[in-house]
């Protein structure tokens, strides 16, 4: 078992010289200059770089493939998930047929604008540093399905995402027969994780809401810790013009006596915040306050910084993603985790430094500032919205010094896409518009006719097929010459940025 709060909780003070000598003396039975050469190189294998961002592709297995295709084509019978019914009415009667399976784990439940996915990679990495067991359920999926529901850390099979279905799948179609509406696709998925993280059994949950919280369908569990990643405006239709009013909706996933970790928030979304946790008696960490960033340095493959918790500082942490805003996420998930295990309330000492900085080592995040190519450099990241195009633009400037950046961007008809593109003008050299291939896309031309007005007409280039924007983008970035240092974001969607990845992965 990992240390817990209270044991060994110092920082290791040894120089990391003194484990490459303790290898080579192990080393006696080989030749001296043979053994410093191999250590070296374990060395440089267990430093070298981030982690592997690996998603899973399409079953090998023919049979396997068949019933997962045979599910996906039944939920996409149902309700996609931008139709929504403001109610928890069919999720909770779903999950009383069932036997309330998320009444069976503790969960940590995280709402917010941008942040949610990668803080709950995070969360689930330092819980499983620790030795919990854990599920994680969030949204959207960058290339698979199953991406969505995770056990210990990885997507649970193609063969166990189907046997979670067909078990669910009568209790589905007896609720469907009681209600107004059937369950919508996200409804029978979330009753599907729930299931799921009950059958294995997890330790602990750790969800994302899909939209909003208080009717959101992940809202039928008792968070014991709720997470605010920021704010910002998205979804305005259904949430709210604006940070406050949006914020009364996602408050709903605080629980009477939870903990409440709040990440750095506008004035108004934070009063009602503050209002909603003194409202249920819970205890808030406030980012800047209780917990923050200390200190952060650009590394090789992500950053280097030391964060303080709510028992402590730890330093020294790498994390092996690009850009400020990543920093703020570890920053959110360690008091998370902290507040989940009782540090800061009963008991007084930090988690152990070095099972954290271990747990942040081992991060990764696809489809996050992700780099999929070298020579042009390629880097994916699912900004979909102006504020998570904001911090994408700094954080790809901090990173990668581009002396000329080719932007691929599809966008969703339903975003605010002009201001996504707004916030990358000053970054792309040239933009490439696209579409991807889902039926909420931005056609191809009309996506081009904003960003005519923001870069001009000279700046842009249409491509409707993703692979010719990706060849066309490419094309571009290698006009300076292999050593130039031109690179290549694909940015605008999840589902664009999912699909350029099957195609340069492949490639």
């Amino acid at each position: 078992m990992s240390d817990l709060p209270g044991q060994n909780d110092q920082p290791d003070p040894s120089d990391p010289l003194d484990s490459f000598d303790e290898i080579i003396d192990a080393e006696t039975t080989r030749d001296p200059d043979l053994a410093v050469i191999e250590a070296g190189s374990r060395t440089l294998r267990t430093q070298g770089g981030p982690p592997q961002a690996d998603v899973p592709g399409r079953p090998e297995d023919p049979e396997v493939d068949a019933a997962l295709r045979a599910v996906e084509t039944e939920l996409a019978t149902r309700w996609g998930e931008t139709k929504l019914e403001p109610s928890v009415t069919r999720i909770a009667a779903l999950m009383d047929v069932l036997g309330e399976p998320q009444r069976s784990y503790p969960s940590i439940h995280i709402t917010g604008t941008n942040g949610k996915t990668s803080t709950a990679r995070m969360i689930e990495a330092l819980l499983g540093a620790f030795e919990l067991r854990t599920g994680r359920y969030t949204s959207p999926h960058v290339q698979s399905i199953t991406e969505r529901i995770s056990l210990d850390g990885a997507p649970i099979s193609a063969e166990r995402f189907v046997e979670t279905y067909d078990d669910v799948k009568p209790y589905v179609e007896m609720v469907d027969a009681q209600q107004e509406y059937r369950l919508s696709f996200f409804e029978v998925l979330t009753g599907m994780a729930y299931a799921a993280f009950a059958d294995a059994p997890v330790d602990v949950a750790v969800v994302e809401v899909g939209m909003g919280g208080s009717w959101d369908a992940t809202n039928v569990i008792d968070g014991d810790v709720a997470v605010v990643t920021p704010i910002d405006l998205d979804h305005t239709d259904r949430l709210g013009g604006t940070p406050g009013e949006i914020a009364v909706e996602k408050a709903g996933i605080i629980k009477q006596d939870a903990t409440v970790i709040l990440a750095q928030q506008p004035v108004d979304a934070a009063q009602v915040m503050l209002k909603k946790a003194v409202d249920v008696n819970a205890t808030v960490a406030r980012e800047g306050l209780e917990f923050g960033v200390v200190a952060r340095e650009v590394a090789v493959g992500g950053q280097l910084v030391t964060l303080r918790g709510l028992g402590g500082e730890y330093t020294e942490v790498y994390l092996p993603l690009h850009g400020a805003h990543q920093a703020h996420n570890a920053a959110v998930a360690l008091a998370a985790v902290e507040a989940f295990f009782g540090v800061g309330a009963q008991r007084p000492e930090p988690l152990d430094v070095d099972t954290v900085r271990k747990a942040f080592a081992s991060v990764a995040s696809p489809g996050r500032m992700e780099v999929v190519r070298r020579s042009p450099t390629v880097v994916l990241d699912a900004a979909h919205n102006p504020a998570g195009a904001r911090v994408t633009a700094e954080a790809v400037g901090e990173a990668f010094q581009f002396s000329r950046l080719i932007g691929v961007v599809g966008a969703s008809a339903d975003k605010n896409v002009r201001g996504l593109l707004e916030a990358f003008e000053p970054v792309f050299a040239e933009v490439v518009v696209t579409q991807n291939s889902s039926h909420r896309a931005m056609d191809a031309d009309e996506l081009a006719a904003i960003a005519v007005e923001v870069f001009g007409d000279d700046r842009v280039q249409v491509e409707p097929r993703l692979p010719d924007a990706l060849e066309a983008a490419i094309t571009l970035a290698e006009e300076e010459g292999e050593f130039a240092g031109g690179g290549v974001l694909v940015t605008g969607s999840v589902i664009t940025v999912g699909e350029a990845r099957l195609l340069l992965r492949r490639g």
